[in-house]
């Protein structure tokens, strides 16, 4: 384990993680969070599942964050009508009828 400062999160490089998995993933079932390391930078987080709030982000935060694009439609999406089909009608006859 490496080391611990005040007010932050524990530390373990990449190799101790590979060595002690189980140990790791033990502590993130507790609740506890581990950041891993590569040649002492911070790369990723180990927790638990949901501790930052990321399975409760709306789309609206998504947008805001920019990890995705609004839709650019405001209203509600209808439906076309349906087409009825009959059996052995040929795919390509029905949308040459439906397109026009």
């Amino acid at each position: 384990m490496a080391r611990k400062g005040p007010a932050r999160r524990p530390e373990v490089g990449i190799r101790a993680l590979r060595e002690q998995a189980a140990t790791f993933v033990k502590r993130a079932q507790s609740g506890d969070s581990v950041v891993i390391t590569v040649n002492g930078e911070p790369v990723a987080e180990l927790g638990p599942v949901g501790a930052n709030g990321a399975t409760s982000a709306t789309l609206s935060d998504l947008v805001t964050r920019g990890a995705l694009v609004a839709a650019r439609r405001k209203d509600a999406y209808r439906f076309p009508n349906p087409i009825a089909v009959h059996s052995g009608a040929r795919i390509d006859q029905m949308l040459r009828e439906v397109r026009g």
